[in-house]
């Protein structure tokens, strides 16, 4: 085997059994390991998510460990950062520009932050909301606005962005607004004095909104914050796959074409059963 790839330990199993004297890999060995098609595989090397491959005389690629430990890494990569994210960021290491890849994932742990910072707005203000009462009759815009502390001029803003949709009463065309606007009015104040932008809040409120108040909201909040867990724990797999794949690349071109970035402890991690 190629001396280069005596530095690769605790080969996976079916990468093992495929690996050949000379230290390659055929296509259709890296895409079985993984549950992928061969042109899956020809298609990640395409878009540089893989190194590029050698050819046999006769044309047919030829993969190594490394390819191995690349694509492991991009499907890692993918169910924390997204696919198009983890396709830049496998591409950026490839062509050596290892910073660029550093960027993009601090970037995706500052939108993670900045997402919990928001799950965690929406369940204060939801905790902070008065239950509605039931309908016994309506507010016109003045005694909401004073309710709230704002001005009226707000609260028809409120109403154009659509975070508030009172009716008009059909004889004196004022605003009024019912139970459920007010349960509207009060989430869009909370949500306001947290920060957020009315085309932020929109949305949430649309869902309220078409979930006919906050009680199914929680489900929802739940399930938000479990989506975002898992986001969470599947970037910490990623980095873990990502670093590993850098200890086995070879160091840039200016170093030298034969050393090694990682030396005695790249590796080559076991794919998972």
């Amino acid at each position: 085997m190629n001396q280069r790839w005596k530095l690769l330990i605790d080969i996976g199993g079916p990468i093992m059994r495929n690996l050949q004297s000379d230290g390659q890999l055929r296509p259709v060995d890296l895409a079985r390991a993984h549950g992928l098609s061969t042109q899956a595989v020809r298609n990640y090397e395409a878009a540089g998510i893989l190194p590029a491959a050698e050819r046999t005389p006769h044309g047919y690629r030829t993969y190594t460990p490394l390819h191995a430990q690349a694509l492991r890494a991009f499907l890692a990569l993918a169910p924390g950062h997204g696919h198009q994210t983890a396709t830049s960021i496998m591409q950026a290491i490839n062509r050596d520009a290892t910073e660029d890849a550093l960027h993009l994932i601090d970037s995706s742990h500052a939108q993670l932050l900045d997402d919990h910072r928001t799950l965690q707005a929406v369940e204060a203000a939801v905790r902070d909301l008065e239950p509605a009462p039931p309908e016994r009759g309506n507010v016109l815009v003045g005694p909401l606005s004073k309710r709230l502390g704002i001005r009226p001029a707000t609260l028809r803003k409120w109403e154009r962005a659509g975070l508030v949709q009172p009716r008009r009463d059909p004889q004196t065309g004022y605003r009024v607004y019912s139970a459920a606007d007010v349960r509207d009015a009060l989430l869009a104040h909370q949500l306001r004095r947290g920060g957020y932008l009315l085309e932020q809040i929109a949305p949430l409120i649309a869902q309220v909104r078409s979930a006919g108040g906050i009680a199914p909201l929680e489900s929802m909040l739940r399930d938000w914050r479990a989506r975002l867990s898992a986001k969470s724990r599947a970037m910490l797999s990623g980095a873990a796959a990502l670093d590993a794949y850098l200890d086995c690349r070879p160091a840039p071109p200016e170093d030298g074409p034969s050393s090694w970035a990682g030396g005695s402890t790249c590796r080559v991690l076991k794919t998972r059963p």
